[in-house]
């Protein structure tokens, strides 16, 4: 632990109930401007929030002298997304602070709860990818390890989700609105990052060849940093944000000749590139956005990495002794040429020095098994914006494939496949493959997805760099996850095995002793229930539906993709409610179905299948009989908060991806952590949950991966399973006869199409398991305390999914530090 330097009750590190007080109120008049009898609760938000980065600041100082003393080897971890979700509660709870906060806003007559809820989520991420790189910072900052994020400071993020008649629209996530108090910008923290030009060689009188740069078109990447707080260890890292800004705010030429909007076009486009999160790529101003947005990103933060390199250490071959570089996926492997150009191109170093210090300094993530989101940039496109890294992308790969080739002569077919070119039709750079040459060490993200990508996907990289591919389950944030969340069920199990699981998540094991005492049992009953009355209220306030907290709540909450199935969810509220209707008097389960995601923009399937959910949640919701036992709600604009909401009163976890598909997941584990039961497929991380938990405590249903790949491979014929299941044939007529589209009976055929034609994902041939193993969910749920005793097993075994665990894997296997 940092130690601090003594200090007065007053003094700027002062926590206790009297030093908040004071400084709340001195930051109102001094920062805010406002008396604080006058002052409204965004205004007092505000100054709080000042007054505790002022805490948070001062222990980063502490920390980066520490690493500075002791000449520390740092992280760095480069994410196209950081899903942060709101900071207040989660760094008082780091600094230890909540409970005095809490007393002293009582004192001015606010609410804690009233302030959090001024703070927006901050829109940097869209799902898992930023989430998981959010829980990775606290897991490191809480382990002492020097570690640090970059990524784009988005000032409209991704979008946000509002339901229009059924219907996902998408409008501007201005989280910015109102600034945000906890960054701290940094005009002097500025860097060129350059586009377009050509390249200039020549030869030098020692016979080595240089490229210059030239005629580039620069934008500016300005910082701004937020202070990621360790759990109650007095250390602080950081995460920096880049903002685009205009290497040239207006022409003044044109100005002067009136044409006022000519005059700050160049600015203007400049900085759309910290604009929007994923822009549509489905175009090529699209493509391109995209592509400049993760060369910008990748290229400031080299520059800022190597600039503290430098300022320490004279001599790069240190480099991979001091610095470890993570791509957290695809997007930001153009690091690798774009090091290789700052050091031989910046710093003078050869060819060969500056290959090895980048693989022995980078190490990639890969995060799916999709192949779009493996990403293929044109030749063309990369050549235009970026000519320097074209050539040395072409270099890598000569020099590599005459490796393979020595290695396996006449191969042209292996050659093919491992080439970073893709010359099928127009050329492309594939960057997966530049991202596994690259770096020393490649991991999935659980152990099936690790054994997927070795065997297939990079199967010939892992026979060339055997011990290249290794495997670390991803984890989540235990703080922000359990505690922050669900601090009833927190406090319950603190009462009864100690606090110090908060930070040794191992240590859940110990429930399960008291899992005999009665009272365990109806006190975790007891908690569930009021966190579902809580939920109920806010269905009720921001949906006007009246949901019941005794039915069974099952919960879906993921990005909308295909793969993640939510039409063959929805496919079996159809029916049950078939069977409501058929017979009001049989004895079935009331459940609330909760559905909640965003799909991407340009994912038409996607956003139809989300207007599907809403049009049979309008039936259903409002027929006489079956609204009694079965609700079907469609949460709008999900997002870390409303992921806090939702999961400490699930009851059943959906991860029913076909298997073969999902990476890892990391929704399974924070429901389970919360006392949710999992149904799902023998996929991602879903293995080994049911090896921590036991298979007698989760619901396993459907085909597994070498059963899908064997039926895709084949003959699959989706309708063969409609004729063999008269119940899938009913709902599959339903949609497609418009039972629940009467305005518009072909509205839902390009569902029906893709589910009978081809069904990718193997929705039909998983239907009737699925189904199976619901009626097994409603028997158990029948048996409360039953249901509340494999619950409490689920969450003693969710100690193995503490992102502590992942990252002390990361650190010892591959950072070294």
């Amino acid at each position: 632990m940092i130690r601090l330097r003594s200090v007065s009750k007053l003094d700027y590190e002062g926590l206790d109930e009297d030093s908040l007080i004071k400084l709340m109120k001195n930051r109102m008049l001094y920062t805010i401007g406002q008396e604080p009898k006058h002052a409204n609760n965004r205004a007092w938000y505000t100054a709080l929030t000042y007054v505790v980065r002022d805490r948070l600041l001062d222990r980063l100082y502490a920390s980066i002298k520490e690493y500075q003393k002791n000449d520390r080897k740092r992280v760095y971890y480069l994410s196209l997304e950081f899903l942060v979700g709101r900071m207040l509660q989660n760094n008082l709870l780091n600094l230890n602070a909540d409970i005095e906060c809490n007393s002293a806003a009582m004192r001015l007559g606010l609410k804690l709860e009233q302030l959090r809820d001024i703070e927006p989520d901050a829109a940097l991420g869209n799902g898992g990818l930023g989430r998981l790189a959010a829980c990775f910072l606290d897991s490191m900052a809480s382990m002492g390890i020097p570690g640090f994020g970059y990524g784009i400071r988005y000032e409209y993020g991704m979008f946000n989700q509002r339901i229009e008649d059924g219907y996902q629209v998408e409008h501007p996530e201005n989280w910015l609105r109102y600034g945000n108090p906890w960054e701290i910008a940094h005009p002097d923290v500025l860097y060129p990052v350059r586009f377009n030009g050509r390249i200039e060689s020549y030869q030098d009188p020692s016979g080595r060849v240089h490229h210059v740069w030239k005629d580039t078109e620069d934008v500016m990447a300005m910082a701004y940093d937020l202070l990621i707080p360790g759990y109650r260890n007095n250390r602080v890292n950081l995460l920096r944000l880049w903002s685009a800004k205009s290497s040239r705010d207006f022409d003044l030429g044109y100005f002067n000749k009136g044409n006022y909007i000519q005059a700050v076009e160049e600015k203007t486009a400049s900085e759309n590139l910290s604009k929007v999160l994923y822009p549509d790529d489905t175009t090529e101003m699209g493509k391109t956005l995209r592509l400049k947005q993760e060369y910008f990103f990748v290229s400031a933060a080299l520059q800022d990495i190597i600039h503290q390199f430098t300022q320490q250490h004279d001599n790069f071959k240190d480099l991979p002794n001091k610095i470890a570089i993570q791509l957290n996926d695809t997007h930001p492997a153009i690091a690798i040429p774009e090091l290789m150009r700052l050091l031989m191109d910046e710093y003078k170093l050869e060819w060969a020095e500056s290959w090895s210090l980048c693989v022995k300094t980078f190490s990639y993530t890969n995060h799916t098994l999709m192949p779009e989101a493996l990403e293929l940039w044109p030749i063309t496109l990369f050549e235009k914006l970026l000519p320097r890294h074209t050539q040395i992308i072409l270099e890598i790969n000569r020099r590599f494939l005459q490796e393979v080739s020595e290695s396996y002569p006449n191969d042209n077919e292996k050659l093919m496949r491992m080439s970073i070119i893709d010359e099928r039709g127009t050329r492309k750079i594939r960057m997966a493959n530049l991202a596994v040459l690259g770096s020393h060490s490649v991991n999935g993200v659980s152990r099936i997805h690790t054994e997927l990508i070795k065997n297939s996907m990079f199967k010939d990289f892992h026979q060339f760099y055997p011990g290249r591919f290794i495997n670390v389950t991803n984890g989540i944030n235990p703080r922000r996850w359990l505690k922050l969340i669900n601090p009833k069920l927190s406090e319950l199990v603190t009462n009864y095995i100690g606090g110090e699981w908060i930070t040794n998540l191992n240590l859940l094991h110990n429930l399960t002793y008291y899992l005999g005492k009665k009272k365990l049992v109806s006190d975790f009953l007891s908690i569930k229930h009021e966190n579902k009355q809580n939920l109920a209220a806010l269905i009720k306030k921001h949906l006007a539906i009246e949901v019941n907290p005794d039915s069974l709540f099952d919960v879906h909450i993921k990005r909308f993709h295909e793969y993640k199935r939510q039409l063959l969810n929805v496919l079996h509220v159809i029916s049950i409610f078939n069977r409501i209707i058929d017979n009001p008097n049989q004895n079935i389960t009331p459940r609330t179905v909760i559905i909640s995601g965003k799909a991407a923009p340009g994912y038409k399937l996607a956003k139809l299948i989300i207007k599907l959910i809403n049009d049979v949640a309008l039936v259903i919701n409002n027929h006489p009989v079956a609204c009694e036992k079965l609700k079907l709600v469609f949460i709008p604009n999900y997002d870390v908060s409303t992921a806090g909401d939702i999961i400490p009163a699930a009851d059943l976890s959906q991860q029913i991806s076909m298997a073969g598909t999902e990476a890892s997941g990391t929704g399974n584990m924070k429901l389970a952590l919360n006392g949710a039961l999992t149904i799902g497929t023998l996929d991602g991380a879903n293995i080994e949950i049911q090896e921590q938990v036991g298979k007698e405590n989760i619901f396993i249903f459907g085909l597994k991966t070498e059963e899908t790949q064997h039926l895709l491979n084949g003959q699959y014929r989706p309708k063969d399973y409609m004729r063999n299941n008269p119940e899938l044939a009913r709902v599959i007529d339903q949609i497609e006869e418009g039972y629940f589209s009467p305005d518009d009976v072909n509205r839902f055929h390009p569902i029906v199409d893709a589910l009978t034609r081809s069904d990718p994902y193997l929705v039909m041939a998983d239907f009737t398991s699925y189904v199976e193993c619901q009626k097994k969910v409603e028997t158990l749920y029948n048996n409360p305390k039953e249901w509340a005793r494999k619950a409490i097993l689920n969450i003693s075994a969710m100690g193995y999914f503490s992102a502590d665990r992942t990252i002390g894997e990361y650190a010892k296997k591959i950072w070294k530090v």
